[in-house]
């Protein structure tokens, strides 16, 4: 289904993109009449059935991921200028890295944001006072962010991030990714629709990022056959030969 190195998933080119918006809002359409239902009734589920799920929903969240590749960019920025020769190549290979990783799930979680003061819509946790379609468009605060899902959009931006630029990982943490996003619903913080346009959010924003850094040149390189390719991190590689004799 994921052929990474392509310019977008799920076979989308500039013929597919109207199709696929109009069979996203089909899709949401049809989940709505769930929304409730499901919501309602994870939030039922026994304290021990809903526990793992708190256990991991905060892997969504999105600081741990940040904070670290903010600190690295900068620190492999920085030593660029007091280091020469294949040392100077490894730190601005990291920078590049760190900068992608950064910006890769950063810019879905920015895009998420937006998405979710627009909309507007009210959290399960108001199901009671406004019920599951009350929305508060532009000026509202967390209570009514609910549609996307943030922490879904984080997870799985985090699974093609990763993807991108190491491949065999990719399942293990698409994986992990869709299980926080359905996390999200049992844990009583969003409905159904919330997650599944978080996740939609979370997968085209990583390819949209991936696609600038390629237009660029930045750590991708965009083949012939439109195919796009991670460079090699030359330096990164010798230093780890090195340490590794």
């Amino acid at each position: 289904m994921f052929d990474l190195r392509k310019p977008w998933p799920l076979g989308l080119n500039r013929k597919s993109w109207p199709l696929f918006l109009v069979g996203l809002v089909v899709a949401l359409a049809l989940l709505s009449s769930l929304d409730v239902m499901a919501s309602r009734g994870a939030i039922g589920w026994p304290d021990q059935w809903r526990a793992p799920f708190f256990f991991i929903t905060d892997y969504g969240l999105s600081d741990w991921v940040l904070i670290p590749s903010l600190v690295l960019l900068i620190a492999s920025f920085l030593a660029r200028y007091a280091l020469q020769g294949l040392w100077r190549q490894a730190s601005t290979e990291l920078a590049m890295l760190s900068a992608f990783i950064f910006i890769g799930v950063g810019g879905p979680g920015l895009i998420t944001n937006l998405l979710k003061r627009i909309v507007g819509r009210a959290r399960p946790t108001e199901f009671e006072a406004a019920g599951a379609f009350s929305f508060q468009n532009v000026f509202n605060d967390w209570t009514f962010q609910s549609f996307p899902s943030g922490h879904s959009a984080t997870a799985v931006a985090l699974a093609f991030v990763v993807g991108f630029l190491w491949p065999r990982f990719f399942p293990a943490f698409l994986v992990l990714g869709v299980v926080v996003a359905v996390s999200r619903v049992p844990v009583g913080m969003h409905y159904p629709t919330d997650v599944f346009a978080g996740i939609v959010v979370g997968m085209l924003g990583a390819y949209l990022m991936r696609n600038i850094f390629a237009r660029f040149g930045w750590l991708f390189h965009q083949q012939d056959d439109g195919l796009i390719t991670r460079k090699p991190l030359i330096a990164l590689s010798k230093i780890r030969q090195r340490a590794a004799e």
